[in-house]
């Protein structure tokens, strides 16, 4: 069980800023000596879940069954998907489904358009609670103790010139979605993209996951999301939650 462990701990280690890892960045990455690093690297290699070039190690599309099972089990993303369709036919741009696990917004579910709108943005993508709409309908939802202890240790990292840095600037933003029952980035998370986000309630009133769209600024004003985006989003949220 112990190797098991370490062998998941490594497969942690891959992300959006880690789509390769050499052993001595994954030994970095988990705390492990290089000669264990090496040996889940090379096991995991050999069970097919990663690609070896000679000195960088790489997922292979089989690491997306460790995902799925999640997606297949958990009923969530299943109750929520023709929501997410309804809701980008409506809208006209990609939706998305997400829930807080250990301080990111790991996305679940999604509808995207034929339009390409981002590649940031997929089924099991992790992203900073701190520095997304998603994450930040999802931190509302924290009793403010944890809240307090979650932003005490922040170090938000700034995506683009515009992301917050600003802990307490943060804090008023995750604030704000408890009155507002929304959140929203401009051009935080990527230039020229902006998103909008709002809790999905459970039958109890709680927040259970952040359901969230994206579009280019050139397409959406700000305006346009609270005036047309932001109801659409909302209608479906409460569709979701009251099957929860």
């Amino acid at each position: 069980m112990a190797g098991l462990a370490k062998g998941l701990a490594v497969i942690e280690a891959f992300g959006r800023s880690r789509a390769t890892l050499t052993v001595s960045e994954a030994a970095q990455a988990t705390g492990l000596t290089r000669a264990t690093a090496r040996r889940c690297l090379l096991t995991l290699t050999e069970l097919g879940y990663l690609a070896h070039d000679g000195k960088h190690f790489r997922p292979t599309p089989r690491m997306a069954r460790l995902g799925q099972s999640y997606a297949r089990t958990d009923p969530l993303p299943r109750l929520a998907q023709p929501h997410l369709v309804s809701a980008r036919e409506a809208l006209g741009e990609s939706v998305s489904l997400a829930v807080y696990d250990d301080g990111a917004a790991v996305f679940v579910a999604r509808a995207e358009t034929e339009r390409v709108v981002s590649a940031g943005v997929r089924v099991g993508t992790r992203l900073a609670a701190c520095g997304s709409a998603t994450g930040r309908v999802l931190l509302a939802a924290l009793p403010d103790a944890e809240l307090d202890a979650y932003l005490a240790d922040c170090r938000p990292q700034p995506r683009t010139p515009k992301s917050l840095v600003d802990v307490e600037e943060i804090r008023r933003q995750i604030l704000g979605v408890r009155e507002g029952g929304a959140a929203v980035t401009d051009e935080e998370l990527e230039l020229g993209m902006r998103s909008m986000a709002t809790p999905v309630r459970d039958a109890e009133g709680e927040i259970r996951a952040a359901l969230s769209v994206s579009a280019f600024t050139a397409r959406v004003s700000l305006e346009d999301m609270y005036d047309q985006f932001l109801p659409v989003l909302q209608d479906h949220a409460e569709r979701i939650g009251r099957m929860l």
